[in-house]
């Protein structure tokens, strides 16, 4: 490489930008997080416009309207609108369907609640656990600090009370703000998508444009083929889970079936989390039946983590179920709920970029 002035102009001021981050790296951490607190709407709105982008593009596809004339112009809001109902659709389907039967369960716990605690006071093995002089021990409580700490709880918990509303009004208008930022991206993406590409043809030399494009090109293959992999898989467990439930008489069969099929949209440990509700609820009509449920459901999820989950997903993205497992494990651990969600697209994209890169060397 031919040493110019410009060269060395450019060297110098990447380095000298080095040390300024290393020296100043807390600032510089500091700034980065209320850099992407900033964005975390945007981040949002981006990641919604895309999921929903596949519902509006397979009813593009479909568009019965005519695609010339007057009703036109009307293709591209309609679809996003339908895309947009079906989401809604289905959320207050599943709500509907599972919040009415859990709270009736709760309060059936509840209700139950007084005589199981008498009939376990009246078991011979609870009675020799409780010590002989309880009553001594109650009558030397001091209640005056008992009440000072109760009302420093009270206090505290007010506190927690008042941060919980902040939160979740922040929260509010974080998710109006991103919804807003997302029928943006869906109405505009074409003329998105020539604007950067705009910006690719005049910033970056043809060799590199072909590999940021080549690289965004499997990056969009690979979370929208895991994207519809993960929902088809979240369907046949909930079918699976219903089936299953009725074939043993559970009650509640279809609601966890669709609560199970719900939260496995989460790889691997969403149905566990659906699991633990539908047990909660079963628990309320037989204690032996939510036991067995509970086997049932690990039964289940053996055969969906090692079987359907590998072959449904890995299969769509072209990752082999080794790769998914590992990716769904490093990532959870990294990063939770999210790491599990982008780890397997990421880690897809990797294996068919260097898949292609190894093909080609050879």
């Amino acid at each position: 490489m031919k040493l110019t002035r410009k060269t060395c102009w450019r060297i110098g001021a990447s380095a000298f930008l080095l040390y300024l981050a290393i020296y100043y790296w807390q600032s510089v951490a500091r700034l980065l997080r209320v850099f992407v607190g900033a964005c975390v709407p945007l981040i949002l709105g981006g990641a919604i416009a895309y999921v929903i982008n596949i519902l509006m593009t397979f009813y593009e596809k479909h568009y019965i309207l005519p695609k010339s004339g007057k009703l036109a112009g009307l293709r591209r809001p309609v679809c996003m609108l339908g895309a947009m109902l079906t989401v809604v659709f289905v959320l207050v389907f599943v709500v509907r369907l599972v919040v009415p039967e859990l709270l009736s369960c709760l309060n059936a716990l509840v209700s139950q609640a007084p005589a199981a605690v008498d009939r376990l006071l009246r078991n011979p093995a609870v009675q020799k656990m409780i010590p002989a002089d309880i009553e001594e021990r109650i009558a030397a409580i001091d209640w005056n600090s008992a009440v000072v700490h109760a009302r420093k709880v009270l206090l505290s918990g007010f506190s927690g009370a008042a941060n919980a509303v902040s939160s979740i009004f922040s929260g509010i208008v974080t998710a109006l703000f991103a919804l807003i930022f997302a029928i943006y991206l869906l109405l505009g993406k074409d003329t998105l998508s020539r604007q950067c590409g705009r910006v690719l043809d005049s910033y970056l030399k043809p060799a590199w444009r072909e590999k940021v494009r080549y690289a965004l090109g499997v990056l969009n293959s690979s979370f929208h083929s895991y994207v519809v992999g993960q929902c088809t898989e979240a369907v046949v467990l909930g079918c699976l889970c219903i089936g299953g439930m009725m074939l043993f008489k559970f009650p509640y069969a279809t609601m966890i079936g669709t609560l199970v099929g719900v939260t496995a949209l989460i790889p691997v440990a969403g149905a566990y989390i659906g699991a633990g509700v539908g047990a909660f609820m079963i628990l309320s009509v037989s204690p032996e039946k939510a036991i067995w449920f509970l086997v049932f459901i690990v039964v289940l999820q053996q055969l969906e983590g090692n079987l359907i989950y590998p072959r449904v997903v890995g299969s769509s993205i072209g990752l082999p179920g080794i790769f998914v497992l590992a990716a769904v494990t490093v990532g959870g651990a990294m990063f939770g709920v999210l790491g599990m969600l982008v780890g397997v697209p990421l880690v897809a994209a990797l294996y068919q970029i260097l898949k292609d890169d190894i093909a080609k060397r050879t």
